[in-house]
């Protein structure tokens, strides 16, 4: 070969050496990439999760959030994908869900990009505003004290016929599903929809055919309610007391004086506790009380509504502690019933 060929010969190779330099790094930037993007792509969720972002959050916040609702590494594949994407949180505020079976791509794209998730809030046996109030608090994004204010405001209360003392009427006893970022007034608002539908025109009627308000018989029930487990009994239960309502006699309901002392576990009212000083004392108070003393269903409510007219004013706890009551239409019948249940208690020790 002459040197003119070799010389022709070098840039050639020069060339080739380069071209292979190039495919080799663009090959290990592939493979590199893979092996750092590919866990993204096909890792997944190990369990659902609602990843619940706060105004103003950081990526760190949003992590610490995903790591303990599912776990670090995760958490640390779906940051990974945020950095690669640029995103941020800040905005985001809400709660979102991450599905079981969710690669890390999919759950970035839902926490910066994707729609809120409802969140389910059951309102069940609370005894009172204040519990009732931390309770939605806790699933929530606003205080309770927040929704405790809503809840003094007058004029909107008006809207459902009720006042700030009778603001417990309004959760009747259901599920709920709202938007974790929901204000206190959207939450009432929504709450208070459900209570218009179940109070329709025919509830009503037969409200007024009873004497009361929805809200009285949202009290009524409410005391009916802690009064027994025995749904077959709770409609006789709330006869009795409007029986009662009727002749101007007071309730004497125990379970408002245990609201007025605030100890719902007392098994057995002394006389020291008919004593205490409160307008939900209905051995010292004619009428009902101010407002509901707990929550209640619209399965109370119905039976009190369609309870059977009775000349029944007096009940007393069954002696075999079925939970059921002896009732009485005479102070002498009652008085018979009581001594029998007097004497139980005695005999188990109970005081």
């Amino acid at each position: 070969m002459d040197e003119e060929q070799k010389i022709y010969n070098k840039p050639v190779k020069t060339r080739q050496r380069v071209v292979m330099a190039t495919v080799f790094i663009v090959v290990a930037l592939v493979v590199a990439c893979v092996v750092m993007c590919l866990p993204l792509l096909i890792d997944k969720a190990a369990k659902e999760a609602i990843i619940k972002i706060p105004k103003n959050a950081t990526r760190q916040m949003v992590s610490d959030s995903i790591a303990k609702y599912i776990d670090d590494d995760y958490a640390a594949k779906v940051m990974r994908m945020a950095r690669l994407r640029g995103s941020e949180f800040g905005e985001r505020h809400g709660a979102y869900l991450i599905e079981h079976g969710m690669t890390p791509l999919q759950a970035e794209h839902r926490l910066s990009h994707g729609a809120q998730h409802p969140v389910t809030v059951t309102v069940n046996g609370h005894k009172g505003i204040n519990p009732l109030a931390k309770r939605l608090a806790a699933k929530l994004d606003f205080t309770a004290d927040s929704l405790l204010n809503a809840l003094d405001n007058e004029e909107m209360l008006a809207k459902y016929g009720l006042t700030p003392q009778q603001a417990l009427a309004l959760f009747p006893e259901d599920s709920y599903e709202v938007y974790w970022t929901a204000s206190p007034e959207s939450l009432i608002d929504k709450i208070g929809d459900n209570y218009l539908r179940i109070w329709n025109d025919e509830r009503k009627e037969k409200a007024k055919n009873l004497g009361l308000s929805p809200a009285e018989v949202m009290i009524v029930a409410s005391i009916v309610d802690e009064e027994t487990n025995k749904a077959d009994e709770k409609g006789k239960i709330g006869r009795l007391y409007i029986n009662r309502l009727n002749k101007g006699m007071k309730l004497q309901a125990d379970p408002t004086v245990k609201f007025a002392l605030g100890d719902f576990s007392l098994r057995r009212i002394r006389k020291n506790h008919l004593s205490v000083n409160s307008p939900y004392n209905t051995y010292r108070n004619t009428g009902l009380p101010p407002g509901p003393i707990r929550t209640t269903s619209v399965a109370t409510i119905d039976r009190i509504l369609d309870s059977e007219p009775s000349d029944h004013i007096y009940m007393c706890a069954k002696e075999d502690f079925s939970g059921y009551h002896n009732f009485a239409a005479s102070y002498s019948e009652h008085m018979a019933n009581a001594r029998k249940y007097q004497q139980a208690l005695n005999k188990r020790g109970i005081k």
